[in-house]
């Protein structure tokens, strides 16, 4: 059973969604995404200003098994990228509802979270 973390919000293409009290928020993979693609040995991030659709593709992470496109699970504005996975993406495999974040977004509209999955559907989801 993944681990999935109850503070947090989802989407059914597997990234997880951190809202803060200011309107920004955390972006990664779920441990079912970084479990199912195995070992990460490279993650591409858009630049910071880009400004990112709901369902849009952000990114992509190289696996020994497969490479995936990630997608923003809500629109918004790239603040930050966590520059740490250039050097370290296995950080994804390994920390990846902390430390291996991707993305901080300035979110377009903050009420877009709450359409996302809540941990009970997002468990639904993987099964």
């Amino acid at each position: 059973m993944s681990n999935i973390p109850s503070d947090l919000k989802y989407a059914k293409s597997h990234e997880w969604l951190k809202v803060a009290a200011d309107g920004t928020a955390y972006v990664g993979i779920t441990d079912y995404a970084q479990n199912s693609l195995g070992d990460i040995t490279f993650v591409q991030l858009p630049k910071v200003g880009a400004v990112l659709k709901a369902g849009e593709t952000f990114g992509v992470v190289e696996s020994v098994k497969a490479a995936s496109d990630v997608y923003a699970p809500v629109a918004g504005t790239v603040l930050e990228v966590n520059k740490a996975l250039d050097a370290n993406p296995e950080i994804v495999n390994q920390a990846f509802y902390t430390e291996g974040w991707m993305l901080k977004l300035k979110l377009a509209n903050p009420a877009d979270a709450g359409a996302l999955l809540s941990p009970e559907d997002y468990g639904k989801v993987i099964g």
